[in-house]
């Protein structure tokens, strides 16, 4: 049969360019892609975007497959569409890598992937935990560690990796300043690999490299994104991880309001500045409870369509948005959506530091807990310090805008039961036992 096809197409035959068919299969990693070579249970790959993390898991876990020493596999990632779309469809993801006979059978509707020898993989999201609780695997793929939102995925997957003579796990991450990430550090049966946006630059689309290295280059963000630093918390920030980490939730009571909070962007566009979109709640006993963080980068239609989708989903009272920048159209945009939907508008009396510092002051009395982690809304705050720096971080904190809009109107404005109201009730009751013959409006 191959003779045959030699013949027909004569080039196929010339030894040189049967050489360049395999060689589209190899793949030739750099130093920082092999496994390390010393004895591990995890290896910890922290590393900037565009380094080839995905790659790298994505060939380990075929290596393994092929050479049986995994039969069956966990891939998770902070989503389902995560896991999804990078870990199995991506460019470098499972169903892209090695020669396409032995690449596995995909069965989106069970979540799983089949290779011909037998072994299986299954996808989980990290925002569902208790998936993780039963299955039992002999080999595991994390990837976005530092953005899963429940840290307890971690402990599910940790209990069921114990098939095998020698389970193991591959983080492939963008390092955060999170206490999970801190401990597999210290760990010593973790073995730690560090790369550069730099180190693959050969590989990357030139756009990126012009536009997104050169925006954050020497920025904090950039250090952290493009360089793999795993930075301590800034000197001066209003927040700490540990803070934030120490009033962390899996659950909240229940709540007697919620709001959505908006920080619209001036512009929209691939570069433009994020729309801050947070929703927070409140119980009975004067604590908060941060619920989602939906900010993004969104055309003006699309942020009030995302805005109205939180506050239904969360069955919030009331939508918060700040009108400096945008006047009458946030809530011209809103009534499009849903004409009926309760606004309020906020206006920026004061700089951004001065309206942060109260909401501040709500966390270090542990007053505000976060359900799940919330990684880019976290890292903002965690890098907002009172000489915050539009252009010297390379970014504008509009995710922390927002939740100090939220937090403001929930503990910091004048609302029955709170502040004023209960100063004014105690003194209606005080007066009451004084003067009780007496009629009072």
């Amino acid at each position: 049969m191959i003779e045959r096809w030699q013949r027909a197409i004569p080039w196929l035959a010339r030894p040189a360019q049967i050489g360049v068919i395999k060689e589209k299969y190899e793949w030739k990693p750099r130093d920082s892609q092999k496994p390390p070579t010393a004895d591990w249970r995890v290896w910890l790959l922290l590393a900037g975007r565009g380094f080839g993390k995905t790659r790298t898991g994505a060939e380990y876990v075929r290596a393994a497959v092929e050479t049986g020493r995994a039969r069956r596999i966990a891939l998770v990632a902070p989503t389902a569409l995560d896991a999804r779309a990078i870990m199995i469809e991506g460019e470098s993801g499972l169903l892209s890598v090695g020669p396409s006979h032995r690449r596995p059978h995909y069965e989106p509707s069970l979540h799983r992937l089949t290779w011909d020898n037998g072994a299986v993989a299954t996808l989980f999201s990290a925002d569902e935990p208790n998936r993780l609780r039963g299955p039992q695997h002999d080999l595991a793929w994390c990837d976005e560690l530092a953005a899963w939102r429940y840290p307890q995925a971690w402990d599910m997957l940790m209990f069921g990796l114990r098939l095998g003579q020698d389970p193991r796990f591959i983080v492939t991450t963008t390092p955060r300043p999170i206490k999970l990430i801190r401990e597999l550090l210290a760990d010593p049966t973790v073995a730690v690999t560090r790369g550069r946006t730099a180190d693959n630059t050969d590989h990357l689309a030139p756009a990126f490299l012009a536009q997104i290295v050169r925006r954050y280059e020497g920025t904090r963000l950039g250090r952290q994104e493009l360089d793999g630093e795993l930075l301590d918390d800034m000197p001066g920030a209003l927040w700490t991880h540990a803070l934030i980490d120490a009033a962390r939730v899996t659950a909240h009571p229940q709540l007697i309001r919620t709001v959505v909070a908006i920080d619209p962007a001036a512009t929209s566009g691939e570069h433009a500045d994020e729309t801050g979109i947070v929703v927070v709640g409140r119980d009975t006993e004067g604590h908060g409870y941060v619920l989602e963080d939906a900010s993004g980068r969104y055309a003006p239609l699309e942020w009030a369509r995302a805005a109205i989708r939180a506050y239904r989903a969360h069955q919030a009272d009331r939508i918060v948005a700040e009108v400096n920048n945008g006047g009458e159209m946030v809530e011209t945009m809103l009534r499009t959506i849903d004409p009926n939907v309760p606004f309020a508008a906020v206006h920026a009396a004061h700089g951004k530091v001065a309206r942060a510092e109260p909401v501040a002051a709500l966390y270090e009395q542990g007053r505000v807990h976060h359900l799940g982690a919330f990684a880019a809304l976290e890292d903002q705050m965690c890098a907002f310090s009172a000489d915050f720096d539009r252009e010297r971080a390379g970014y504008s904190p509009d995710r922390v805008d927002a939740l100090v809009w939220a937090l403001t109107e929930l503990f910091l404005h004048p609302m029955p039961g709170s502040g004023i109201f209960e100063l004014l009730r105690q003194q209606a009751e005080t007066v009451g036992r004084v003067n009780p013959g007496e009629d009072r409006e």
